[in-house]
């Protein structure tokens, strides 16, 4: 697992049955594109996050595939629909194996 690599995600408590929120999520990376040299000239080795995934109740809401151009320390902003009471679930896949989650609890006002 990578040092320093943090999951921070917004999402409101609350919700109105079929209202439409919005979800902001960053995590703390470093995100190395495997094409940079260091010091003695070797290549550092590519480490990025490839993946983000967000469901809600087990139904997937966003699947993004992420290649070595993406920023450092990638920040997604999307809307989705909160049909009833229920969990969104946040999943980043790291290149080294690491899978980094966090969960945000929704209940219906």
């Amino acid at each position: 697992m990578a040092e320093g690599v943090k999951p921070r995600v917004k999402a409101p408590k609350k919700a109105a049955a079929g209202e439409t929120v919005t979800l902001k999520t960053l995590i703390s990376h470093k995100m190395e594109s495997g094409q940079r040299k260091n010091k003695d000239g070797s290549v550092i080795p590519r480490s990025i996050i490839n993946r983000f995934t967000c469901e809600f109740n087990g139904k997937s809401v966003i699947d993004v595939t992420m290649e070595p151009a993406i920023s450092t320390n990638p920040y997604f902003e999307f809307e989705a629909t909160v049909p009833e009471a229920g969990d969104f679930k946040f999943t980043w896949y790291d290149d080294d194996g690491s899978v980094y989650e966090e969960s945000k609890s929704v209940a219906i006002a």
